[in-house]
């Protein structure tokens, strides 16, 4: 795939071309990652107030029990939302590592594989998560590591 990009001052709006010699599995995953809207912000709620969180400086999201919490570098806040609707709102910059977390790819420092399959991943904040063996492959694919 070539790429080709020409910044010039008529234009007002970002325009996307495609020119290839055959409509492929490429070109759509290329249309519905542009197609996708971009969250960049979202709502978390901590001490009665509701605090406007970039979504590149949540490391992970968790449920514990009916709650669901954002952690950050340094502070954590709750969700009104459930673990299933934030994994669809925020795409591929987020990825499920187990039944109740989803961590920013953009935090993960390393992945450490135990005996029998257990796997943990670390993230900038010095926390680790649990990676289950059912998402342990999409989480390597999510990261462009391969294998199983």
């Amino acid at each position: 795939m070539k790429i080709q990009i020409n910044i010039e001052k008529q234009y007002d709006e970002i325009e996307v071309h495609i020119y290839a010699n055959e409509y492929n599995a490429e070109i759509e995953q290329l249309m519905k990652q542009l197609k996708k809207n971009e969250v960049n912000v979202i709502d978390g709620y901590r001490d009665n107030e509701i605090h406007m969180l970039k979504t590149n400086e949540i490391h992970c999201i968790y449920a514990e029990g009916i709650k669901v919490f954002f952690q950050t570098e340094e502070e954590e806040f709750d969700s009104k939302r459930r673990v299933y609707e934030l994994e669809q709102l925020l795409g591929d910059k987020f990825v499920r590592v187990n039944k109740s977390t989803l961590v920013n790819i953009s935090k993960i420092t390393s992945i450490q594989l135990g005996p029998l399959g257990s796997t943990q991943l670390f993230l900038e904040n010095e926390i680790s998560v649990v990676v289950s063996r059912n998402y342990l492959k999409k989480l390597k694919q999510a990261l462009g590591i391969g294998g199983n």
